[in-house]
């Protein structure tokens, strides 16, 4: 399987979540569950250094969200 129908079933995950918009590694298995976390772990890293993703880190754990979804971004420019 492409790796570019991968990344947009990782995006629909995402966009298709009520409610919740940071997810965990482990819980992006669900939208690719052939793939390894291993081979889940490169695609998302592509989906990053693309500016698809992006990390939320709360200190203590580190979560995948939509780059787009970047809540403390966009409070950052509203204030500019």
């Amino acid at each position: 399987m492409a790796n570019e129908e991968i990344k947009q079933r990782i995006i629909d995950f995402f966009k298709q979540s009520k409610g919740k918009s940071k997810f965990y590694l482990s819980d992006l298995m669900k939208a690719a569950p052939e793939l390894s976390k291993k081979d889940l772990k490169k695609v998302t890293t592509e989906m990053i250094a693309e500016g698809t993703l992006m990390y939320y880190s709360t200190g203590s754990t580190t979560m995948l969200q939509l780059a787009e979804e970047d809540v403390d971004a966009k409070l950052k420019e509203s204030n500019e």
